[in-house]
């Protein structure tokens, strides 16, 4: 119901300099109103918008803190309703007195996401919009977050509108033929609506493209460390990390099991896994840990091969070659600080793939794979100044099921079929990218997606 005035704490629940409590709804401003007074005690006018009043808070006759009001009325609010926000000390005791007394003058603590919520219910913002929101607040590096940031602003919203537009104007035109052929002739039309559909499909098939970087620019590029056992995978986790997360001992097959960090390397993400040693073995459990360690690589964006420069490669090396596939892949060659006994030459003719020679154990030739790394995966493919980027499941679906709306229009045509076929079609495309503006969504949908937010969002 937003018949009703929500509050929460907008701010973490930490001390801190400045705490703020967010009141919105329709009686935001009488609540307020009823605890704040002036330094001498007198009633506060809090009514104006855009407005920013020096005030003590009040719990019933007991003066609780000294304070800044801020209020915004509808329609010109982060939710578009009337909402106050007061800023006071960042105690968490005072934080939370502050939110009792607003609750006991008669609003409710908000849901998780739902000031967001109601700025998409009230049209403030699309669903497109809201979600970005979100991923402003979990972005962990700063790529993800201008992604997020332009998809706040409606870098994915415009394109969307953009071919809907489009469809519809087809969609119309070819109902009004179909309805008064005196008048509106639809000879010819079908090649017009064939370079459209085919405008909008080239764009949506780039869009969904973009889904991978994008996942990578939310979640990290998926980096999964191979070798076989004692190379050195444990001491380079440790190395890139920065604390000792993975056991290091001379004991080959001491890795059992994929261990998984999360670091940022200059601005680079990375969903780092180390994994068991990779040979043949008779022992079950590290059977269990190569199997594991075969199925990460087999998921990875990148796989980083670790390489024992000081002992000949082996049947295991041979073995671990043959899964690289036509991955992105890295190869180090570690143990710089021992006598080699393998050359770079001969590791990159056989792996097809650049060489670097480390030490993780003296940390050496780091700079060199993060650098590698960002090489690989942010100069020469993603472009964040120019393109949009899809960073949501959900965006990736609804784009996929409007490209096979509009493959059919395609095909459609091909088959030279009657015209109404096209319009089935077409306005199937057109739903399916309401969906991601958050036009003819489910509740449920709406209430899951937001249950995901924090408190005061």
């Amino acid at each position: 119901m937003r018949e009703d005035t929500i509050c929460a704490l907008a701010t973490a629940a930490v001390e801190s300099g400045i705490g703020i409590i967010r009141v919105s709804g329709p009686d935001a401003v009488s609540i307020v109103s009823t605890l704040v007074r002036s330094k001498s005690g007198h009633a506060v006018d809090i009514s104006e918008t855009h407005r920013i009043r020096y005030a003590f808070i009040y719990d019933a006759e007991e003066p609780l803190d000294e304070v800044l009001i801020l209020t915004m009325r509808a329609p010109r609010s982060y939710t578009g309703e009337d909402t106050v926000e007061i800023d006071c000390h960042g105690g968490v005791l005072m934080m939370r007195k502050i939110l009792e007394a607003v609750v006991h003058a008669g609003a409710r603590l908000a849901e998780p996401g739902e000031f967001t919520k109601r700025a998409f219910l009230n049209g403030r913002i699309d669903l497109s919009e809201a979600e970005a929101v979100g991923d402003i607040i979990t972005s962990e590096n700063e790529n993800a977050l201008k992604a997020s940031v332009r998809q706040l602003r409606g870098s994915v919203s415009r394109e969307i509108k953009g071919y809907r537009a489009q469809i519809l104007e087809d969609d119309a035109f070819i109902e009004a033929g179909l309805d008064d052929p005196e008048h509106i002739s639809l000879d010819g039309f079908t090649d017009e609506l064939k370079t459209h559909v085919a405008t909008i499909l080239s764009g949506i098939r780039r869009l969904i493209a973009s889904a991978d970087d994008g996942r990578r620019l939310r979640e990290g590029i998926r980096t999964v460390i191979l070798g076989k056992p004692n190379a050195g995978k444990s001491s380079l986790l440790n190395a890139l990390v920065g604390a000792d997360r993975a056991i290091v001992t001379d004991i080959a097959g001491t890795t059992r099991d994929t261990l998984e960090e999360h670091i940022n390397l200059k601005g680079v993400s990375l969903t780092i896994v180390d994994t068991a040693g990779i040979r043949a073995t008779e022992d079950t459990v590290e059977k269990i840990g190569v199997e594991r360690a075969l199925k990460a690589a087999s998921d990875a964006d990148l796989l980083i091969y670790v390489v024992d420069a000081s002992v000949p490669l082996d049947a295991s090396d041979e073995q671990i070659i043959g899964e690289l596939g036509d991955r992105k892949c890295i190869v180090l060659m570690n143990k710089s600080d021992l006598q080699a006994v393998i050359s770079e030459e001969e590791l990159e003719k056989k792996t097809g793939r650049p060489v670097l020679s480390i030490s993780a154990k003296q940390e050496t030739g780091m700079d060199l794979l993060e650098e590698k790394i960002r090489a690989m995966f942010y100069q020469e493919e993603l472009r964040f100044n120019d393109q949009v980027i899809i960073t949501n499941e959900r965006h990736k679906y609804c784009l996929s099921e409007a490209a096979k709306a509009l493959e059919e229009v395609l095909h459609s045509i091909a088959m030279d079929m009657p015209e109404d076929f096209y319009t089935i079609d077409l306005m199937r495309a057109y739903e399916e990218l309401g969906y991601i503006l958050g036009e003819q969504v489910s509740e449920d949908l709406v209430n899951e997606i937001f249950s995901k937010f924090c408190m005061g969002k």
